[in-house]
């Protein structure tokens, strides 16, 4: 079920409250909003509420036998990707950066932010299809680079469907065929990456694939192998 509101702070914040309000949201609901006047993307940054964008949030109910509640973040940024792949002619191309951004070339056009709330997974995410925001230091790019926008409710529909089913498979068939997935669709091995939070210094290293529980694996300058858990990705210089 996907409901359509003119206007929000943050469709994130509002599950939230409902949850906490001891509402019952059912898994497979979406809340969709045509503007958005405090979205939010990690490290509580504003997230730009274009207008023809999608803006949107859902909510996990992980059970006992799921994997591990931080994968969804795979999930939802192989959501996306499967869902903007068919509306990007070539040669360009879609391409997941670790854990869920969505990028064509070195821009991003897409943001997913996972928040815990009363036990549950809340998957908030934002997609340029009309619009793309301008963000200091980084590139962005929204679908209409490619021509018409896609309808922002056909759009919705779809990617509530292809969530819908990359869901199913991380519960019936676990991490390893989501990894290989991601994979297939992500930054080639060998990729320049920076990782750190803001205010720390970065640790720079090629991409060297997924560790078995999904976490990011870095080939540093001398050899070592360093496993990423959590933190901010970027694609570094020179790739």
């Amino acid at each position: 079920m996907i409901r359509f509101i003119p206007e929000t702070g943050s469709t994130n914040a509002d599950l939230v409250a409902r949850l906490a309000a001891g509402e019952a949201v059912t898994e497979g609901e979406w809340l969709v909003a045509d503007r958005q006047s405090a979205g939010r993307g990690r490290q509580g940054r504003t997230w730009f509420d274009g207008m023809g964008n999608f803006m949107g949030s859902t909510v996990v109910r992980p059970g006992p036998g799921d994997p591990p509640a931080s994968t969804l973040a795979l999930v939802a940024g192989l959501a996306v990707h499967e869902t903007v792949a068919p509306l990007i002619p070539p040669p360009q191309r879609a391409m997941l950066k670790w854990p869920n951004d969505v990028m064509i070339g070195p821009a991003k056009l897409c943001g997913i932010l996972l928040e815990g709330a009363s036990g549950l997974v809340i998957v908030g995410i934002g997609v340029n299809l009309a619009q793309a925001p301008r963000v200091e230091g980084r590139e962005t790019i929204a679908l209409s680079a490619f021509g018409p926008p896609p309808d922002r409710d056909g759009f919705a529909t779809g990617l509530a469907r292809q969530f819908d089913l990359e869901l199913g498979r991380w519960r019936n068939f676990g991490l390893e065929p989501l990894i290989r997935r991601w994979l297939a669709a992500g930054h080639p091995k060998g990729t320049l990456l920076s990782a750190g939070e803001p205010g720390t210094a970065p640790l720079d290293g090629r991409f060297d694939g997924l560790a078995a529980d999904g976490a990011l694996q870095l080939l540093l300058a001398d050899g070592t192998r360093q496993t990423i858990h959590a933190g901010e990705v970027r694609l570094a210089p020179g790739n």
